[in-house]
């Protein structure tokens, strides 16, 4: 492995570290390696080592280039100017995707607290956005964030169908950070189906970083899970960029959404409700309505999910409110349709823009 350290802008003290492992050699399976960049917290006022070099180390061991980000804080923090360090930052990574052995379109991105309000901005709002971001004990809300950094914008409201899958992580009783900033931000996410997972531990105090002793004195009233979270994160990144196979990275388990809604292709994976709505659509969903008109009572009687009710009220549209926020391969199995007409819907379904 090898450091190189890199000053961004001299003046305002960014600073870029970069931990560069090999990849060929006695690493013959592996030609490039995932990537993360760290933005410590420190509300803005100073960069967190805490939150530097020992979160580095977990992610280093699990094969990832790591990036350690100092971006500008105090008197320089005005923003947009952190925003801009990291979109620096993000763009020489990936403009030196070769030379450092990475891959380009697998750089996920880890704040924490006022790190992770600027990790928050890069996966909502940045040209450069990362292709994950990891959250920690985030500042998210325009109120809690602004009492460090006047100008900061809020996350929460920024969040659309483009933001990137996110880890989020934190404490119920963070006296510093509510949790109301993780929850919100989670909401939103939710709101606009992209793929993201939690982990809200019951107590501990703000600023654990990895939880252990080395970073947080051992009698803090920590619970003793948190240090899970790095575990948990390497294991949820893996969902997303997949692991290392034969020269590549195996394919990822885990898409971008929760549904197919936001894909570039429509496909059975498109809630169902999407799909009878979109023009494009039409020309696979219009005789699909049609055999569902016709057998109504049948599928209904097919669903077990619901009450008793609700089903003896065999309606169209008691259909259509059961299933239009499921997706439509899920739909498949209550239908009861031929398997060539799936199959043959499947296809079609995939040949469609999703304009």
């Amino acid at each position: 492995m090898k450091t190189e350290f890199i000053t961004l802008n001299e003046e305002q003290k960014v600073t870029l570290t970069a931990y560069l492992q090999e990849a060929g050699g006695e690493f013959g399976y592996i030609s490039k390696r995932p990537a993360i960049l760290i933005l410590p917290g420190g509300g803005y006022q100073y960069c967190s080592d805490r939150e530097a070099d020992p979160v580095a180390m977990p992610y280093l061991k699990a094969g990832y280039q790591v990036f350690i980000l100092r971006y500008s804080v105090k008197e320089h923090s005005q923003w947009p100017k952190p925003l801009e360090d990291y979109e620096q930052a993000m763009a020489l990574i990936r403009k030196n995707a070769e030379v450092w052995k990475l891959y380009p379109d697998k750089v996920a991105v880890l704040g924490f607290s006022a790190g992770g309000h600027l990790a928050g901005c890069a996966a909502t709002m940045a040209k450069e956005k990362p292709n994950a971001a990891l959250l920690g004990y985030a500042v998210t809300k325009a109120e809690d964030v602004q009492m460090c950094e006047p100008q900061a914008p809020d996350v929460n409201k920024a969040v659309d169908a483009s933001t990137c899958p996110c880890f989020v992580f934190a404490t119920c009783n963070d006296q510093v950070v509510p949790i109301e900033n993780s929850l919100k931000f989670l909401q939103a996410l939710a709101e606009h189906s992209v793929t993201f997972e939690s982990h809200i531990y019951a107590y501990g105090p703000h600023g654990f970083s990895t939880g252990d002793s080395s970073v947080q004195f051992r009698e803090s009233v920590l619970c003793s899970r948190v240090p899970q979270w790095v575990e948990d994160s390497i294991g949820w990144l893996k969902d997303i960029f997949g692991d290392f196979g034969k020269e590549e990275m195996t394919v990822p388990v885990c898409r971008g959404h929760v549904t197919g809604d936001y894909e570039p292709m429509l496909s059975v994976e498109c809630t169902f409700g999407y799909l009878r709505k979109h023009p494009g659509a039409a020309v696979v969903m219009t005789p699909l309505l049609k055999w569902v008109e016709e057998h109504t009572e049948e599928i209904m009687g097919n669903v077990r999910l619901i009450p008793e009710e609700i089903a003896e009220q065999q309606s169209l549209e008691n259909f259509y409110r059961i299933a239009d926020n499921r997706i439509l391969k899920e739909i498949f199995h209550f239908m009861g349709l031929p398997k060539e007409m799936e199959d043959a819907i499947e296809h079609a379904l995939c040949q469609i823009p999703n304009k």
